[in-house]
């Protein structure tokens, strides 16, 4: 949020997140929680009095997120008064009709009912790519919203690459050789769950080992035990057990450390609506080995920062496969021009100008 600071405007905070959240106090902006809240929907009687005591400081709002009561509170508080814009953040992709049926068909209604009045009376629906964009109208009838793409982004670690790195490695033993020195790895960050794909890359590690052994795994984020059990017991199927290497979530310093040690990013994803690890990647010019199912996946191939291939074991194995038979000098290449893909397209705080100039658009005509 320092991004709307930096070019003279000010931004507020309102969440239905518990008050006495820890990462609440570490945010530098004023945050009004007005939660607890009991259930997902997130209802609450104190927003929409909030909301309309507070209005006229604001010059418009943007809402994150669908299928919950900031939207519909939103739209009753703000529709002509105050512009209002919302971010879906992929809930639009049509995969979770696909993945989800039973949810799909109670989201349906609500739909009808709710969401689609709140989008359709928004002064723009964000997507933060010409691709989330095209498949949205996909997943919902009826369907009416003015829509524009603000590119999401990441913002840049101010750390030493070095130490940043070796902090990181300090705490990951088996990733150092007898001698000392690190191993290569390739990393995968973000949530664990079924729709990463990670199945099909623990698949596609197993078959690759043997070309290079130097070469590891880590997967850095959280997890279920359930699928943990289920992943591991895949990893020791396939023999490579020792070399698939587990740090939990990652934040922080921490987290900027497995970037800036790994080798490459990889994430053979079956829907990203942008992912923003892969910009943090980029930003410490990795390149990434991505699934055409990451929706920035044709702008960054254009910029020669990734390998690019289905969503399907084949696609996974041939990930691996052409990050291997590249030469040193073709992969410093690729992060070369993975710098230059984040430092133009998803600097943070590029693309708060984005959206600036776009409220400024509305509020003037």
């Amino acid at each position: 949020m320092s991004g709307y600071h930096k070019l003279g405007h000010d931004a507020e905070i309102v969440t239905l997140d518990d008050p006495s959240a820890v990462y609440l106090q570490e945010l530098d902006v004023p945050v009004h929680a007005l939660g607890p809240v009991s259930t997902e929907f997130g209802y609450t009687p104190k927003l929409i009095p909030f909301l309309r005591r507070e209005r006229d400081r604001f010059d418009g709002v943007v809402v994150h997120g669908l299928w919950q009561y900031l939207g519909f509170a939103a739209r009753r508080v703000f529709h002509g008064h105050k512009p209002y814009m919302v971010f879906p953040h992929g809930m639009l992709d049509p995969y979770f009709k696909r993945a989800y049926p039973s949810k799909h068909f109670k989201k349906s209604l609500y739909w009808i009912f709710i969401e689609y009045w709140t989008l359709r009376g928004a002064k723009r629906i964000l997507f933060t790519s010409e691709m989330e964009s095209e498949l949205a109208p996909q997943t919902f009838w009826p369907h009416s919203w003015r829509s524009s793409v603000v590119p999401y982004g990441a913002k840049m670690s101010d750390g030493d690459p070095a130490l940043l790195r070796k902090l990181f490695l300090s705490g990951v033993p088996t990733l150092n050789s007898s001698n000392g020195s690190s191993k290569f790895y390739l990393l995968f960050l973000g949530r664990v769950h079924p729709k990463k794909g990670c199945d099909l890359l623990l698949d596609a590690f197993s078959q690759i080992a043997d070309k290079d052994p130097n070469l590891q795994l880590v997967l850095a984020g959280p997890v279920e035990r359930e699928l943990k059990d289920e992943l591991v017991a895949k990893a020791v199927a396939g023999g490579v057990s020792d070399r698939v290497h587990w740090v939990g979530m990652l934040e922080g310093d921490l987290k900027w450390g497995a970037l800036y040690g790994c080798d490459a990013f990889i994430l053979p994803s079956h829907q990203e609506n942008f992912g923003i690890a892969v910009a943090e990647a980029l930003a410490c010019g990795k390149p990434v080995l991505i699934s055409n199912k990451v929706n920035i996946w044709d702008t960054v191939l254009l910029d020669g920062a990734a390998i690019v291939a289905n969503d399907d074991a084949a696609g996974t194995l041939e990930l691996l496969e052409r990050w291997l038979s590249l030469t040193p000098d073709a992969r410093s290449t690729m992060g070369h021009a993975a710098l230059r893909s984040f430092q133009h397209r998803f600097n943070m705080q590029k693309n708060v100008g984005t959206l600036i100039t776009l409220f400024s658009s509305l509020t003037s005509s």
